[in-house]
């Protein structure tokens, strides 16, 4: 789950991170009303589940109250990647000395949370990475004993030789830290971490995704979910009880769980296409399920061949059978469909389909190559 900035800034201070004030606001008037109580320059940041926020026109700089009121009223109702900002930060500029980045994230190659700071913040991580990888410093958490004092502050001195800002630092990074496991984070960021020229070091932005799978025990943070900053199929799929992450491909892929849909789409990249999604409808049984895959499915523009492959064990092969022929009864599909179907009530899965005019394949192989074959259309 995503939350938003102001989000993520409230649990940094409840955890004693030094945050700026700031509040939110939905209309251009109540961005001049806070603005207005704040006095002097303030910063008006949209808040959207999306990265580029300021390269999108949706971060700007306003001298007072009236100016806060005119830029809220250009970011709200922009489309900044496919969402639509609804919501804008109003908080009070800072003066900056400078800037850096401070970061953890899940780890699964070491099976440990991460710790990252650079002084080089303010800018994409992604590209310090690529770029300059040696400005990144890095430190594995030993889950058994959590992030001890000599480690923050051995990460604090790799940003400022300073005493004073390194000791800020080193407080702030532990405070991330607790906030991160408190929160169930998979990503916590502070991005830019800046100092003042009085000397203090302060979170000017943050950044949270939090693990779904923790959220059943964090019922505060779960109450965070801004349903209408999400994509709609991806929350279509989790009131559904399906797994969804779209992604960039023209093959649209339903698949029942989740070993066989990496599998899946490791065999489309093999014969030369693209997934468009990974998609799993899991292990129950439940026509409907397939139809709400297909609807999901089917909003993607960029999808141009279907591919179902499902290995019937809780799931049976039937049920998937019926609900595709429901599923292209509803909805006029227009595209290629290609079915595999192994495994619990196979045959019975594909006597329904031949009676519906579907061809059923049994080899994964063979119906991969297929779903790419018409994704890419005739040849010549």
């Amino acid at each position: 789950m995503n939350i938003h900035e102001y989000q993520a800034k409230e649990i940094l201070r409840a955890h004693g991170v030094p945050v700026p004030p700031g509040e939110v606001a939905t209309t251009p008037e109540e961005a001049e009303r806070i603005a207005a109580e704040f006095g002097g320059m303030v910063v008006v940041k949209a808040q959207v589940h999306a990265g580029g926020r300021g390269k999108a026109g949706g971060v700007k700089l306003a001298d007072d109250a009236a100016d806060a009121r005119d830029k809220a009223g250009a970011i709200l109702g922009l489309e900044i990647k496919g969402l639509t900002v609804e919501k804008v930060l109003i908080t009070p500029a800072e003066d900056i000395a400078s800037e850096a980045y401070l970061g953890i994230v899940m780890d699964r190659g070491s099976q440990s949370d991460v710790i990252m700071v650079s002084s080089e913040g303010g800018i994409d991580i992604e590209e310090v990475a690529a770029t300059n990888p040696d400005a990144i410093q890095k430190l594995a958490v030993d889950a058994r004993y959590g992030l001890l004092p000599h480690q923050a502050s051995g990460l604090a001195f790799g940003l400022y030789d300073e005493p004073k800002l390194a000791r800020q630092a080193a407080r702030i990074i532990s405070q991330l830290y607790e906030a991160y496991r408190a929160a169930g984070c998979t990503l916590a960021e502070i991005n830019p971490l800046i100092t003042t020229p009085a000397g203090e070091v302060k979170a000017i932005d943050a950044k949270m995704n939090i693990d779904d799978n923790a959220l059943f025990r964090l019922p505060d943070v779960e109450a965070m979910r801004d349903e209408a900053s999400e994509n709609v199929y991806e929350r279509k799929a989790r009131e559904a009880g399906l797994s969804y992450i779209p992604l960039d491909g023209d093959v649209g892929c339903c698949v029942n769980g989740a070993g066989l849909a990496m599998a899946t789409m490791d065999l489309v990249k093999y014969y030369g296409g693209e997934p468009a999604n990974f998609l799993d409808i899991g292990g129950s049984s439940n026509p409907e399920k397939v139809v709400t895959a297909f609807e999901i499915i089917m909003s993607d523009p960029a999808v141009k061949s279907i591919l179902f492959n499902i290995f019937g064990g809780i799931t049976r092969c039937d049920d998937v059978a019926n609900g595709i022929v429901e599923a292209t009864r509803r909805v006029d599909v227009g595209l290629p469909i290609a079915i595999r179907l192994t495994g619990t009530n196979e045959d019975l899965a594909v006597e329904i389909l031949k009676e519906n005019g579907f061809e059923a394949m049994t080899d994964m192989d063979e119906v991969v190559k297929r779903a790419v074959e018409l994704a890419a259309g005739p040849a010549g």
